[in-house]
């Protein structure tokens, strides 16, 4: 999975230079990061909406566009995947498992 989403990270950083008519990638680049968090926010609302309608391959498809998103995102603000694997497994080191850190942890990570 980790090699997927490196690959996919790379061909958007390869799409930035490409005009906005060239491919969905350049057109969502160009638009901006308010027209990014817009999008994630609509592909978290799907991928909930098909988990309550109980459909397997919608959560998976929705999931997917999630992702895609996210690491759109992430190209336009200078995010390495690496650095999310790194806070994954700091959050492991910690907890034992890579989940949402308390209120107090994530406080302690922003400062």
């Amino acid at each position: 999975m980790i090699d997927s989403l490196r690959r996919l990270y790379d061909a958007v950083c390869d799409h930035r230079e490409m005009p906005p008519e060239w491919s969905r990638t350049a057109k969502l680049l160009h638009e901006g990061r308010p027209k990014m968090a817009k999008k994630i926010g609509e592909e978290a609302f799907e991928v909930a909406l098909e988990v309550i309608r109980d459909n397997r391959q919608g959560v998976i498809l929705e999931s997917a566009d999630l992702l895609y998103n996210l690491t759109v995102l992430w190209a336009e603000m200078g995010i390495q995947p690496d650095d999310i694997w790194a806070e994954m497994q700091r959050r492991e080191d910690m907890l034992g498992i890579a989940e949402k850190l308390p209120k107090e942890k994530r406080r302690e990570a922003v400062a």
